[in-house]
């Protein structure tokens, strides 16, 4: 053994230690538009005075009070997710979007990608590469941005050409798309977007992740999660980069994965301990990502039934329509009919699959075509209206998209509010707390800062 070989097994415990410690430290922070104190930090509000010369406001990060909740009615946000496993290739400089993101009616967009770097041991063990993941962000500021027409969110140029209007005040984005969560573990990332007069109904952005690679701890497979509140609802979107492999039986471990998973993703309980702390404690949960399940079929059989587009008899044999439907993975989740073609493997910047021609080298390992790019939910509230694939080549696999509507919890306006404020100052209210027994409220409320972030 060389003296350079050596070292690098001497290197190789402690940059896993290292590694290791970093994801459990680290495991928090995320990218966005809007930077703020930590979120392990908290501040308790006093419950607000009915002064009639001032306006009821609430903080975006405040809960409402609780004496209305009883009054919550019902919204319908359209939601775009999409995954995307991009084969460690990076964004061109002449990539049209457009395809992948092609539509414009949502209000939020949660992107998920895995391979935004190859993953061999240098990206593994080392930093994650924070100039990927800033291009892939730029590429999709642009095109949420700039494709779109906004009413009374733009302005024509000197030479007649749309343009977002620029505020005097650059200390924040005024993107009509903002980013409020970007997070990467190793080849991971997941990005979460919204419009921009949604953004201050956000409230306790947060962000897990779990390592299921290289020694079941690090970051080549996993999770990354982000969950946070839409007006009174929790939602949380878990990005993930399941095992891999063809043969048989290699379905069981993409199923421990997710075990995995679900039982050590964790979201901090706030201050008052009235967050969702797990995956499945939330009210809307959707599941995104490279799962690498696999057709349990010969390849011959499988080649053939993909090119006279059979999607039944393949579905039939799918493992993870197969382990869902028996319960073995995902039990209780959704996910629409598949009527699109496998998602993997293709040869790069074509649309052949890989193996398929021209014939496979001696001793070059075959794919078979699969689908492995999937997007699941769980939860009521959800409705999927679009389950399809975009058809960009960038990569050896296609990206899968989905729209959905879901059904938020909002407290009442603040018009009511105010009129609620109304009679408790008025002299009815008198009248009337002298014939009800009224209880005395002492509430608080928890204002929880944003987490430590940086402008994309």
């Amino acid at each position: 053994m060389t003296a350079t070989n050596q070292g690098e097994v001497i290197m190789w415990p402690r940059l896993v230690a290292n590694k290791i410690l970093k994801k459990r430290l680290g495991s928090n922070n995320f990218v966005t538009d809007f930077p703020g104190n930590s979120e392990d930090s908290t501040l308790l509000l006093e419950t607000p005075s009915f002064d009639p010369e001032k306006p009821l406001s609430l903080s975006p990060t405040t809960p409402a009070p609780k004496i209305l909740n009883h009054h919550k009615t019902r919204h319908k946000y359209k939601i775009f997710v999409s995954t995307w496993n991009v084969g460690g290739v990076e964004p061109r400089d002449d990539m049209n979007m457009a395809d992948w993101i092609n539509d414009t009616s949502c209000d939020i967009y949660v992107l998920g990608f895995q391979e935004i770097v190859p993953l061999k041991a240098s990206n593994v063990l080392g930093y994650e590469n924070s100039v990927i993941c800033s291009k892939w962000n730029s590429y999709i500021r642009e095109t949420l941005n700039n494709k779109m027409n906004y009413p009374g969110d733009k302005s024509k140029d000197k030479n007649g050409k749309s343009t977002v209007e620029e505020s005097s005040n650059n200390s924040e984005s005024h993107d009509y798309f903002q980013c409020i969560i970007s997070k990467q573990m190793v080849g991971i990332l997941i990005t979460v977007w919204v419009r921009r007069n949604l953004r201050p109904l956000i409230r306790n952005p947060s962000v897990s992740c779990v390592g299921c690679g290289i020694m079941g701890c690090l970051g080549n497979k996993g999770s990354v999660s982000v969950r946070f509140l839409l007006h009174e609802t929790s939602f949380c979107f878990v990005c993930c980069h399941l095992a891999s492999g063809g043969r048989l039986g290699d379905e069981k471990l993409r199923n421990s994965n997710v075990a995995e998973i679900m039982n050590r993703t964790s979201f901090p309980r706030g201050p008052l301990l009235d967050l969702p702390r797990k995956i499945l404690d939330h009210q809307r949960v959707i599941f995104l990502g490279d799962l690498n399940y696999r057709i349990s079929l010969p390849e011959a059989t499988t080649r053939t039934l993909v090119d006279s587009r059979d999607w039944n008899a393949l579905l039939k044999r799918d493992q993870l329509s197969v382990e869902l439907n028996d319960g073995h993975v995902f039990e209780g989740w959704l996910e629409g009919s598949i009527k699109f073609a496998p998602t993997y493997k293709y040869f790069p910047d074509s649309d052949k699959y890989y193996g398929s021609y021209p014939p496979a080298r001696k001793g070059e390992k075959r794919r078979t075509p699969a689908w492995c790019d999937r997007i699941i939910w769980y939860g009521n509230g959800l409705k999927q209206h679009v389950y399809d694939r975009g058809e960009s080549k960038l990569s050896d696999h296609r990206p899968v998209k989905s729209k959905f509507t879901a059904q938020v919890e909002v407290l009442p306006s603040l018009s009511l509010m105010r009129g609620c404020q109304s009679l408790c100052l008025s002299d009815k209210y008198d009248k009337i707390s002298n014939q009800f027994e009224v209880p005395s409220t002492d509430d608080r409320f928890l204002c929880q800062p944003r987490s430590s972030s940086f402008r994309t």
